[in-house]
């Protein structure tokens, strides 16, 4: 099965704007990922348009999530609620050598949802103080909504910090594993599309074996890098050959 990857882009700049103007630079300036896998094509058929958007700063990751999708609903309206119900994205991952995994679920109006485990069946909930160092801001609004059905774009921007999962902004690892989920459970549209497949029977996110690849360092191809070694050699060779013309020696 394919491994996604994708690449996280550093922008410090991020921490010195509100929420709101993260995700209009996020959605304006870094290139978007598409959801397309419909794991359950058969049971859940319907596949709302979204897309994903991840950065790091010195202190946060951030991902902006963009949907257009049929119906919109958030009835749930206080963290550690059944978010996956509503209209909801979800954030999984793992750092690579950790037993644990990481689920962050967020509804339309930013409800939150999450806690870190190794298994499914076990989890650990977030205190309301980690909750809360989680900044989200939701186009919708905060208010619940009930179920509405038409053609809604919304859009959510979450920062989550690298301490709480983790991870230090001055010394990354080369990458993380993730994925990224659209779902809504009781929606009008029951949906569960994902970022990076998953191989499984029945819907199923809690699956970090079908984890992508998210790189904060990626290294380079092997030719790239001895093209690189080879230019800088010549660029070496070059330079003393000038200085030795210059002097009147020959090298």
């Amino acid at each position: 099965m394919e491994c996604k990857e994708l690449t996280i882009i550093k922008l410090p700049e991020l921490d010195r704007m509100t929420m709101r103007a993260c995700g209009e630079y996020l959605d304006t300036h870094v290139e978007h990922q598409v959801l397309e896998c419909v794991n359950w094509s058969d049971a859940f058929p319907y596949k709302p348009v979204t897309s994903i958007v991840v950065a790091v700063s010195a202190t946060s990751l951030y991902v902006f999530f963009s949907v257009i999708s049929k119906d919109l609903r958030a009835v749930n309206t206080a963290d550690l609620s059944p978010v996956a119900q509503d209209s909801c994205v979800e954030f999984f991952m793992q750092v690579p050598g950790s037993n644990e995994y990481w689920n962050f679920e967020f509804n339309c109006i930013g409800t939150l949802n999450a806690s870190h485990r190794v298994e499914r069946d076990n989890p650990t909930r977030l205190t309301a103080d980690e909750l809360a160092s989680v900044k989200r801001y939701a186009s919708c609004g905060n208010e619940p909504i009930q179920e509405q059905e038409g053609t809604f774009c919304w859009d959510l921007t979450v920062a989550i910090p690298l301490a709480l999962i983790g991870l230090d902004g001055e010394n990354l690892p080369q990458c993380i594993m993730g994925n990224f989920y659209k779902c809504g459970s009781n929606t009008l549209h029951p949906h569960y599309v994902s970022w990076s497949p998953i191989d499984s029977p029945k819907p199923d996110f809690h699956r970090p074996d079908c984890f992508g690849k998210l790189w904060f360092n990626k290294p380079k191809p092997i030719q790239e890098e001895v093209l690189e070694q080879e230019t800088e050699h010549i660029k070496r060779k070059s330079l003393k050959h000038r200085l030795l013309r210059l002097l009147g020696k020959r090298g």
